[in-house]
């Protein structure tokens, strides 16, 4: 595969181009494609008059590969700015023989190398992780630009949710401390990520219109399916975020150890449950 990684700057905060996160995002994207009740839950399934479809940030490219298998006719690109993903994604397609899903290496906070006007359909899900507050309005544009007159725009984020564990609480709140310290989050005072009080002025400001919205709400718990998925992605999502914690004086070491420790064992207890909460927006190119 061509080491085509983009030299352009970087604003990930975990290591895109880590085996580690690589695991970490195949599990969160079963986790959160499943909690938002399927590929295209906003419109039932129905991708009548959709034919090219583009994901941002696709990772290692779950999303793209499920949609392209479940609609053999439509075309499905996904981009993202590590090397380690697109080889890994172009390697599932060719050996699943989806001949309808592509992947390409590139910053999506400088312009894309597709033609004006190129695709129905673009998918965008945890933006917030690698999007500082300022570059929001280019990408936005850019995205405008890609998409056919009349084409959809959808973006998905989450924010903090809570659950019977001070620990896993506690660990939970340094995810938006994270953002706010580096510029990323819309929240006044880091207590979330504020993203989703951002979005639809987002899309608005972006000139998107007949903006519309659905929420969903991921609930975990012992004794719910898809328990175990859960708990691995975020035993990975902590221990990944553990650097940039320390780095940015956020938490001490041995404090955040001893929560993630803690949190862990609460997470094992049958009397443990949380919920997180994830809104998706969508609006159409005039």
């Amino acid at each position: 595969m061509p080491k085509d990684m983009p030299k352009e700057r970087n604003d990930y905060v975990m290591d895109s181009e880590s085996a580690t996160e690589m695991a970490r995002l195949i599990n969160q994207d079963r986790v959160m494609t499943e909690a938002m009740g399927g590929l295209f839950p906003e419109r039932n399934g129905d991708l009548a008059g959709i034919n090219t479809i583009l994901d941002i940030g696709c990772g290692p490219g779950g999303w793209v590969l499920d949609v392209a298998r479940a609609y053999p006719n439509k075309r499905v690109v996904g981009v993202d700015i590590s090397n380690l993903m697109i080889e890994y994604a172009r390697a599932l397609a060719f050996s699943q023989r989806l001949d309808n899903a592509e992947f390409q290496v590139a910053n999506v906070h400088t312009p894309m190398s597709f033609d004006d006007n190129t695709f129905d359909f673009i998918n965008a899900r945890f933006m917030v992780g690698f999007t500082p507050t300022k570059a929001w309005s280019a990408f936005l544009e850019e995205c405008m630009r890609i998409l056919k007159p009349g084409g959809i725009f959808r973006l998905t984020e989450g924010d903090v949710g809570s659950s019977t564990s001070a620990s896993y609480t506690k660990l939970t709140m340094t995810m938006p401390l994270i953002l706010k310290k580096l510029g990323f989050s819309f929240s006044p005072d880091g207590s979330s990520t504020g993203i989703a009080i951002a979005m639809r002025r987002l899309l608005r400001d972006a000139s998107f219109t007949n903006i519309q919205k659905m929420a969903h709400a991921l609930e975990t718990a012992p004794w719910l399916p898809g328990y175990q998925m859960w708990v691995d992605n975020m035993k990975v999502t902590f221990l990944t975020a553990r650097p940039a914690i320390v780095k940015l004086h956020i938490m001490p070491e041995d404090e955040y150890d001893s929560l993630y420790n803690q949190a862990l064992m609460d997470m094992l207890s049958d009397d443990f449950y949380a919920i997180g909460y994830f809104l998706t927006m969508w609006g159409s190119k005039p």
